[in-house]
């Protein structure tokens, strides 16, 4: 059985300690992550993986289709394992960060249809959806926020 923090989409990459940990660190989060949150948990666990390290490994993770990105309301880049492994969305909480995978049809649709009116091929796409998760939105009509 392959390594899912070595394998997806076909490509072939070499296991390291490093990137164990990371895959691993990513398995215990439920939620998106900066890398430095990531570093930092790392480190608290006893792994010795620098920053630039785990950088390397989130965006080499991301682009086989390992992890997923989206950015914060700073634009810094966040990672999450992700349960659907094909295309889906994110539903964002802008308070505390809560994300939930969707699937989307009629957005699929929507940009197929799009894209063909204006001649375009191949297209793709993300789309992240922002608000407040239920908790969130409770704790603000209590004026507990």
């Amino acid at each position: 059985m392959t390594n899912p923090a070595t394998t997806r989409r076909g490509t072939e990459q070499r296991v390291t300690k490093q990137r164990l940990a990371v895959n691993a660190a990513l398995g215990q989060v439920d939620d998106f992550v900066t890398a430095q949150e990531l570093h930092r948990w790392l480190l608290g666990e006893g792994d010795k993986v620098s920053l630039a390290t785990v950088y390397r490994l989130l965006l080499s993770m991301a682009e086989d289709g390992l992890v997923d990105v989206l950015r914060n309301n700073e634009g810094e880049a966040m990672y999450r394992q992700c349960v659907i492994e094909h295309h889906h969305h994110h539903l964002v909480c802008r308070t505390c960060g809560k994300a939930v995978e969707v699937e989307a049809p009629a957005v699929e649709k929507w940009a197929a249809r799009v894209a063909e009116e204006n001649g375009f091929t191949e297209p793709t796409h993300t789309v992240e959806i922002y608000g407040l998760c239920p908790a969130c939105s409770a704790s603000q009509a209590a004026g507990t926020s």
